[in-house]
Order: structure tokens, then sequence, then C-alpha cells
């Protein structure tokens, strides 16, 4: 049985991150993975450039049940930290949109450095290991296909469930409750909306099409590209609200950002009343959206015909949509897991159980979820750093 002082679970982000800054600081530390290559969530992220942090990180843009809990670590090791890192390494970078920060090259860069600081950490790191028992004496011991390890501390940076063709498992929640750890209930996260029905048969006649959108639910509202699909709505707007959506409940779609379009229909009225209303809302509409809305808003003929009323509830179905998604394309596609082990049960500054010494949560497992935009990559930078801080 080989010893350590820190076993870390998982060589994605959080993980990497955790292991070599207890490594920097003289730690002996393992990393176990089951996969074949680490950091494999990072190599598919922003269409394989990495989206690595974002310039507009807050607390508030973090989704947890304790919303506090974050504060800590994102305060103690920041986005300009992480950018501080990536430019020391030579990686050349850009800003997309909206703070969002990529690659100019590949997120293989991003992989790269952070094997470089492993190694350069002294970090022993064991992929292709299925993880077995976990047990806990005087220290935690684990069982694997690689062979049985122990070390005073562990570190579960086993992310969540979401993209399980990459081998996302439930271990970490499975490790949380063996050691009395509270979880938080699990769902989709920053995911396709999907639709039934008439509400179905639109998208899919729309699919393939993109406009910007300002999409509601309740208080909070995202203005972002939103993207028909062949199961639903999709798009960074709806990727993003479907954070804070559930079952059951409605959003509000303005497909017509920052326009006044029963203001602007009225106008056309009076100075061209002769224009059929689906032309004149293909002025403000790509001409596929604009038929669908007059057909879902039971409008026809020229604009002289309208009554204002008639007029109003076609403004209403450009600005004013409430639809009631059916459900999500689930964790297939979620680029997240809401909910996780609770943070009530965990130290803010060491990411360690408070009843259970040397064992340590970090990453996506945690009940923390970011906004869509580099947010959770920060969250692991910034979950891992405490961490490795600790143990």
């Amino acid at each position: 049985m080989s010893a350590f002082d820190v076993i870390v679970l998982g060589a994605g982000a959080a993980g990497m991150f955790a292991a070599i800054e207890a490594g920097k600081r003289g730690r002996r530390v393992l990393v176990l993975d089951h996969a074949k290559a680490p950091g494999e969530k990072i190599r598919i992220s922003g269409g394989g450039r990495c989206n690595f942090t974002n310039l507009h990180i807050a607390p508030e843009r973090f989704l947890s049940d304790n919303p506090r809990f974050a504060l800590s670590a994102l305060k103690r090791y920041t986005q300009w930290d992480f950018i501080d890192r990536v430019s020391r390494a030579g990686i050349a970078w850009h800003e997309k949109t909206l703070g969002q920060l990529f690659c100019d090259g590949s997120a293989r860069e991003i992989i790269a450095m952070l094997r470089a600081d492993m190694d350069a950490a002294g970090v022993t790191l064991v992929l292709g290991a299925e993880i077995g028992a976990v047990t806990r004496a005087q220290e935690f011991h684990v069982a694997s296909s690689a062979g049985a390890f122990h070390a005073p501390r562990l570190v579960v940076a086993t992310g969540g469930k979401s993209i399980p063709k990459m081998g996302a498992t439930g271990l970490g929640y499975a490790l949380a409750r063996q050691f009395g750890l509270g979880l938080v209930e699990t769902r989709p996260g920053l995911v396709p909306l999907t639709f039934s029905g008439d509400m179905l048969e639109e998208t899919r006649a729309l699919a393939g099409l993109a406009v910007p959108a300002t999409v509601r639910h309740g208080k909070t509202a995202f203005e972002e590209g939103l993207l028909f699909t062949h199961r639903g709505l999709s798009g960074p707007s709806i990727l993003q609200i479907s954070s804070y959506w559930r079952e059951g409940e409605e959003i509000t779609v303005d497909l017509a950002p920052g326009g006044e379009i029963a203001t602007a229909l009225a106008e056309q009225k009076a100075q061209a009343g002769r224009v059929e209303v689906q032309t004149a809302l293909a002025r403000h509409l790509p001409e596929r959206l604009a038929r669908a809305v007059v057909a879902r808003a039971g409008v026809s003929g020229r604009l002289a015909d309208q009554t204002g009323r008639g007029l109003g509830r076609l403004a209403a179905e450009v600005q004013n949509w409430q639809i009631r998604p059916v459900g999500s394309e689930g964790y297939r596609t979620a680029e997240v897991t809401l909910g996780g082990v609770d943070t009530q049960d965990l130290d803010a500054r060491s990411m360690e159980a408070r009843n259970v010494p040397g064992l340590h949560f970090i990453g996506e497992v945690l009940d923390v979820t970011g906004w869509l935009g580099g947010y959770n990559f920060q969250w692991a930078w910034s979950s891992g750093w405490a961490a490795g801080q600790a143990v």
C-alpha cells in the first residue's frame, strides 16, 4: 500500500489545481482518475478553446442553497490570479463577449499548463484507475484498480453528473453520504429546454434559427442568443435561465430586445397600411420567425385591417412570449450539475468537512453552480486553490 500526504480523487480542473497547490507546499500528492487523460472537460469546453474564466466574477452569479459559501474562495483566488497564471505560461487569450475569456489557440494549452505545474510540484498522476472502497481509520484508505493508497487527507473532486459519455459518475455524492454529509437535490444545469405539442412543432420548423433574445424567469433575466432546435430551445439565454427554471414553470421570451414592437407596428400601419402583417413584422424579425409568430397570434391580412387589440396581441407574442417547457435535455447535454454536496457541512475557507477532519470537497461536486461563460471553471480554480492551501 502506497502512502501519500494527500489523495485527490479526480483529475479535472479543480482536482489538478488543488494537487498543484498542495504539491507546491511540499505535500506528497496522488491524483487518481478513471479517465485515460486528465482534464477532459477542459479539452471540450468552449468549442475546444476553453472559456477558462470571466472578467465579471461575482458571488451573486453562483447558485447555491448557501449563497455566501463561495465568497471566501472566490475572493482569495480571483479571476485575475488565474489570468496572470495563464499569461505567465505564454498562453494567448482573448475576451469574446460578456467578459468571457478563451484561449486563442487550443484548450489543450490549459491542460498542458496544469500537467507541467503538477510535474513541477512533484504530483503523482495515476489515470485509468477505477476507484473501489474508500474507508477511514487513522487515515483515508482508497482501493483502486491501480492499487491501494492511503493518506491523512482526501480531496474529492469527482465532478457532477453532467456529460455522462465522458464518464461522469455519482462517486462524489456517494462518498458524501458515506461520511455523513448532506446532499442538495441534483439536476441538470446550463441545459437546453424541451417542448411538446404545438410548441414543439413550431420550434422544429424553425430549427437552426438563432436570434438575440431576453429570457426571463421571475426576477432573473438574460439577454443573449436564443437558438431554435428540433427538441425545443437552446442558445446562451436559454442555458442560463435553465439553471433557475423548474419543471412546470413558465419562462417569458422577448424576441426583439430593446425594441418596441407595438409602437413600431402602429407607426407602420399609419404610414403603409397596405403592407401585409407578416411583411411588416419581418422588418423586425427573421422572415421564418415572423411567419411563425403571425400564425401563433392568429392574425392575417394587411396592417390596415388590424385592430389595435390584434396588433397588441401580435406584439405580445414577440416581446412577452410566455411558454412552459416540458423538460430539459438532461445530463446528456447539460454543461453542469446543480445541487450536490451541501456546503453547510463544509468550512468555506478550506473546503473541509466540519465533522470529518481531512476530508475536502471541491469543484462541481459541491452545491455551487456558476453562470455560463467561465464562471464554473473559476469556481474550480478557486475552490481547488482553497483546498490546496489547507491539506
